[in-house]
């Protein structure tokens, strides 16, 4: 490929990831509104949860599908279906159908945002150029995410809540347009080995029904619940023994036999499991705690957008001076200051504190994120980088799909105890619409301020768990800190022999 065909690749590229984030800050500022008019306060945890299964499920495919039949292939498939599924949410009349539409958007997310960075691997070799690379990519989500909260409020305000998917639309199809051109990626070794059709079903099956298991808590019978982790924990079971005796494998256990890889992932995990617990939740504490517009709420995630693509664009210079582990350490303190700005809030906490939060946020969660994605492709084998990129993400995606789930748990379990020791005066329904400012003021006004004490319960919860998830990672990281130390001074001290 000539250089030219480089950068404009590159540029679709960081066109679809600007269209995931337009899509993830857009969802967070509408929510309020599509609760509100669809009466889906209950669901709100499937309506972000099923979106980051379907990413996390198809994630792996996409990468298999691309070693089968190209990358350029299966990325044209993964738009169509994010596109196809975008529209859809759009002309949604009821939340059941949004969750459907929702899930097919998020098979086509899983290829979007994952195979992008497997074609970077191929198109960047060097890992530093990468790494700026993978700057740029944060920039164009940081972009995204600056426009998404603004664009998305003032449509709400102004429009409707439908309208914000069909954004989506024409980014999307001039992404695909661009890579469909100026992909050059005849020279790409396909795969010729029989696709494991067993061990995708398996995965796919088993990560499903343990989601509906964790969901169904506290709104069905144990029967259920234990029926749907039953089936899940067999799935799983089954697909870890078929795993090991197949050719091409889904996830292949040697992934595991690699100590730093593991830490990569794990650290990958946690990280992000808190980090959507303040990309949900945010705009909810400013529209439903502080009555303020759909539009400022979604300002909340202004801050964190730019200090995403700041603490990015610090990762290259950092190396310079400090381990990797050091760099994702800085990441980490700032996003614990973050979580704990969160936890000591309370109801009428001012709105300066949200964005002041937002800011740590941004910068821990950008500079952690450039590091470990760069990290996880040099301690992968070189043959094992696209697997291991997919790996990344899959981990990543169900780390947030499960936490979207139990922090919907959580906000259930603080709106319904609230709501049963009012003595009948709140309902669920009016919780409904404490968090859209269009239709606060068909309440009660006596009962709005008992209302937003039942609404801060659970945000504080959520935030409690989150930076409890940070001080793990923070272990963690502090353990491969110790590992890394070792590594370079056993380095150090064969150099010298030699």
């Amino acid at each position: 490929m000539s250089k030219r065909n480089v950068i404009i690749v590159t540029f679709a590229l960081l066109l679809s990831n600007a269209m995931s984030g337009l899509d993830n800050t857009i969802i967070n500022t509408a929510l309020p509104a599509i609760i509100s008019d669809l009466h889906g306060i209950e669901l709100m945890g499937w309506i972000v949860a099923v979106f980051l299964l379907g990413t996390a499920v198809s994630t792996p495919l996409w990468s298999k599908l691309g070693e089968h039949i190209g990358n350029k292939q299966a990325y044209q498939l993964a738009a169509l279906f994010f596109v196809v599924g975008s529209f859809l949410q759009g002309i949604s009349p009821n939340i059941v159908c949004l969750i459907i539409f929702r899930t097919i958007a998020g098979i086509g997310n899983g290829g979007v945002v994952s195979l992008p960075y497997i074609i970077y691997a191929n198109l960047y070799e060097n890992p530093r150029k990468r790494m700026q690379v993978l700057g740029f990519v944060s920039a164009s989500y940081s972009m995204a995410t600056i426009i998404g909260p603004l664009v998305g409020g003032y449509i709400v305000d102004t429009f409707s809540w439908h309208w914000v998917f069909f954004l989506n639309v024409p980014v999307g199809l001039i992404s695909a347009f661009l890579v469909q051109i100026y992909y050059k990626s005849s020279q790409q070794k396909r795969v010729k080995s029989p696709v494991d059709y067993a061990g995708a079903c398996l995965m796919s099956v088993g990560l499903i029904s343990l989601l509906a298991g964790i969901e169904m808590i506290g709104s069905v019978s144990l029967l259920w619940i234990g029926l749907a982790l039953l089936i899940a924990a067999i799935c799983l079971g089954a697909m870890i023994h078929i795993e090991g005796h197949v050719d091409d494998p889904i996830i292949p256990r040697r992934l595991f036999k690699n100590r730093s890889l593991v830490i990569d992932f794990a650290l990958f995990m946690i990280i992000w499991a808190a980090f959507l617990g303040f990309l949900i939740y945010s705009p909810m504490w400013a529209q439903g705690l502080l009555g303020t517009s759909a539009l400022i709420g979604g300002a909340t995630q202004i801050p964190s957008s730019i200090t995403d693509f700041a603490g990015s664009g610090s990762v290259a210079p950092l190396r310079r001076f400090f381990r990797p582990q050091k760099v994702i350490a800085l990441g980490i303190i700032t996003l614990v200051i973050a979580f704990l700005l969160m936890v000591v809030m309370g109801v009428k906490t001012p709105y300066w504190v949200l964005l002041v939060a937002g800011a740590f946020e941004g910068f821990g969660n950008g500079t952690c994120f450039n590091e470990l994605q760069v990290k996880v492709q040099q301690d992968a084998d070189p043959n094992d980088v696209p697997i291991a990129t997919s790996f990344s993400f899959l981990i990543r995606m169900l780390s947030q799909t499960f936490m979207a789930s139990i922090f919907g748990i959580i906000m259930n379990s603080a709106l319904r105890q609230g709501v049963s020791q009012s003595g009948g005066q709140i309902t669920m329904k009016m919780m409904n619409k404490l968090s859209d400012a269009a239709s606060v003021t068909s309440l009660p006004a006596h009962l709005i301020p008992q209302m937003r004490v039942i609404l801060h319960n659970g945000l504080h919860n959520i935030m409690l768990v989150s930076l409890l998830l940070m001080l793990v990672a923070g272990g963690i990281n502090l353990w491969a800190q110790r590992l890394e130390k070792e590594k370079f001074a056993k380095i150090e001290a064969e150099k010298n022999v030699a």
